[in-house]
């Protein structure tokens, strides 16, 4: 059998052959269909009266946050074999430059205190700075990434990883972004017509959570003990065992479902898909106490100097 080699091959590419090796990690796969007939709804009427683009990959962003908001020892790291809890709860959101022969994304911070109207405007901005192949963060760190052989990019992606997150170093200095992928990365492989897919998670990002979004498809579902026909988002999930275990797993997928399922409904004012929009906005999450400093990413320079 012969084999020629692909090139050019684009820079996500060469980070993805040098970041994972054999087969020996903690992931954990999960996924469930969501009815989306009431988000649907509840999206359109956002856009209508916000001129915001919201979309279902904002909702489910919004949702993840919220519910690793909801259980914040899942929103940590693993370094030198202890769990770092991040101070906040950030959403990574994969995009596709370059007419799709790339792969980049932009990170929002404090996903939970934010709108949906918020995260679609701020994404929107951000997502224009990438296409445009302006100065992000990431942009830069994959610009110099460009310059090394392929070979060479794992050991130097786990270098810099195990000095940021085990060490506690800034290297932004040097276009190294702190923390690049946050607490969970959505990316949304519907837009392609894919159903159902799991993505892995990227080792040296640390980020615990991974979640997709397939193609919104017809299905018949029980409604009320009745066969009905909706559209039915599946949704999957790749999890780091090592942080998440299946207790909390099934706690994270019910407020998914219930954020998802009912983005109007306020039972519980701390599970709301839209905090801006219930009468008192102090009950939402958008109030949860601060964790404590000396445990999270923050403190770990502290941590390691002491």
């Amino acid at each position: 059998m012969q084999f020629s080699t692909l090139q050019p091959l684009p820079t996500w590419r060469k980070i993805a052959l040098s970041s994972w090796r054999a087969s020996d990690s903690p992931t954990i796969y999960g996924w469930m269909d969501i009815d989306v007939t009431a988000l649907q709804a509840h999206l359109a009427r956002l856009r209508k009266t916000t001129g915001a683009r919201v979309t279902l990959t904002h909702a489910v962003g919004k949702a993840a946050a919220t519910a690793f908001a909801a259980h914040p020892e899942c929103n940590a790291i693993v370094s030198l074999g202890r769990l770092l809890q991040r101070r906040s709860v950030d959403v990574f959101f994969s995009v596709a430059v370059g007419d799709g022969k790339n792969l980049s994304g932009s990170k929002l911070s404090n996903v939970d205190r934010l709108t949906l109207p918020e995260i679609a405007t701020g994404l929107d901005e951000q997502v224009a700075h990438i296409r445009k192949r302006k100065d992000t963060p990431l942009q830069r760190s994959q610009s110099k990434l460009e310059r090394f052989p392929g070979f060479t990019l794992g050991p130097i992606m786990r270098a810099t990883a195990a000095l940021s997150f085990d060490l506690g170093m800034n290297l932004e200095p040097i276009g190294v972004p702190r923390d690049p992928f946050g607490t969970v990365i959505v990316t949304n492989v519907g837009v392609l017509g894919v159903e159902q897919g799991f993505a892995p998670l990227i080792p040296a990002g640390r980020t615990p959570a991974l979640l997709t979004l397939g193609a919104v498809r017809e299905k018949v579902i029980a409604v009320d003990g009745r066969p009905q026909v909706r559209p039915v988002l599946t949704l999957c999930g790749t999890f780091d065992h090592r942080v998440v275990d299946g207790a909390h797993l099934g706690k994270i997928s019910t407020t998914l479902r219930r954020l998802l399922e009912n983005p109007d409904a306020t039972p519980n004012p701390q599970a709301n898909l839209d905090p801006q929009s219930t009468p008192n906005p102090q009950a939402t999450l958008d109030a949860q106490a601060t964790p404590n400093p000396q445990a999270t990413l923050d403190a770990q320079a502290t941590q390691h100097s002491s």
